[in-house]
């Protein structure tokens, strides 16, 4: 979410999707109605009883068992907890990418407040959302990210997004006065996803063999920024798509899947569509390019994407948390090995270039990352 300068972009009109539900069309706009090839994907995961991946699941993670291990006071049993835990973790970044973790720490009565805030900032009047707009070609504000032209397809998805830390890329007049509590909602909240990604990425730098505070270390005042995303209910889900297929360019991606909502993200596994029930009380936790870069591809980021459901709505809200933008960023050492047939696949570069390359790109699978590869 780099602040940066933009020239202008056409986009065309864009229908506002909670709007165009109130009429509840059997026509769908042309801009939102996607190819046959996407529509084909869609259809192998929209009927959950024929799908094949109904017994496929994203791995869980107890982070209570990785925190207990570091007090002094660690038994046999605890130790021996932290080592399966750190397997299952090694194995859910290395084979999947996501995870879903519970025990995480963050206080459940904040979770239920930031859905909470986000759903009341989302039911509000249209005119009351559109003074916070998302200007084209940015990533901060009301409205859809990632569009940069006229003709490209859009999702069937609203979005509310602002940088949190460091308190430089806020752009303030985009924090919304209603809902009342919306402002300290979120620096609670955000203060402890941040903890969180704090933690886990000392669990995962163990993972990989290193010293835990490795990242810490090397991302310096690390950035910070929430989307929240509400996608209604949609006559033709067949022919729509929530969000487009992408991978994050975060190093973690927290994702809150609302209580109650349609069962949306789906992850590319094995060339497969595979959907993400949602835990109760539970995050998503996704690795993005930044991590499969500094690990030389050892852990990788995964396309993931939305769909929609004919009746029921989704609410989503994603933190994603990366290095500084000043930081130079490239394969730890540790991790290439040319000897055995490991050698470095991506060249150094700075941070917050790829930021800009990536929120001046549209989500198109990982084709962003070429950005880094050598």
């Amino acid at each position: 979410m780099a602040p940066v300068p933009i020239s202008p972009i056409k986009v065309g009109h864009i229908d506002d999707v909670q709007e165009l539900r109130k009429t509840k069309p059997t026509t769908i706009p042309e801009r939102f109605v996607r190819d046959q090839t996407e529509r084909q994907t869609l259809a192998t995961t929209l009927s959950p009883s024929s799908s094949p991946t109904d017994d496929i699941h994203v791995p869980i993670i107890n982070l209570s068992k990785l925190m207990k291990a570091n007090n002094n006071n660690t038994t046999t049993t605890a130790a021996d907890e932290f080592h399966t835990e750190i397997v299952k973790l090694t194995t859910a970044c290395q084979e999947w990418g996501f995870f879903q973790v519970v025990n995480h720490g963050i206080d459940l009565s904040l979770l239920e407040s930031i859905e909470m805030v986000a759903k009341d900032f989302f039911m509000l009047p249209l005119e009351e959302k559109q003074k916070y707009p998302m200007a084209p070609g940015t990533v901060q504000g009301y409205g859809q990210a990632f569009v940069f032209s006229e003709n490209q397809k859009l999702d069937w998805c609203n979005m509310f997004a602002l940088g949190v830390e460091p308190h430089y890329i806020r752009n303030l007049k985009l924090w919304p006065s209603k809902p009342a509590d919306f402002s300290e909602t979120l620096e609670s909240y955000s203060r402890e996803v941040r903890k969180l990604c704090q933690n886990l990425l000392r669990y995962i730098a163990v993972s990989l063999g290193l010293k835990e505070d490795v990242f810490e270390e090397m991302f310096g005042v690390a950035v910070q920024a929430v989307r929240m995303n509400y996608y209604p209910p949609c006559s033709r889900p067949d022919l729509v798509m929530g969000l487009s297929p992408h991978s994050d360019g975060s190093a973690l991606t927290i994702l809150q899947q609302g209580k109650g909502s349609s069962v949306g993200l789906q992850i590319l596994k094995d060339n497969t569509w595979v959907p993400v029930q949602p835990i109760p009380n539970a995050l998503v936790i996704n690795i993005g390019d930044t991590i499969e870069v500094l690990t030389n591809g050892k852990y990788k980021s995964v396309e993931h994407r939305a769909v929609t459901h004919k009746e029921k709505d989704r609410l989503s809200i994603a933190t994603f948390y990366a290095p500084s933008y000043e930081i130079e960023i490239g394969p730890l050492t540790e991790l290439v090995d040319d000897e055995n047939n490991n050698p470095c696949k991506y060249r150094r570069y700075n941070h917050g270039e790829y930021s800009k390359h990536y929120v001046t790109s549209k989500l198109q699978g990982k084709k962003t990352l070429d950005f880094a590869k050598i």
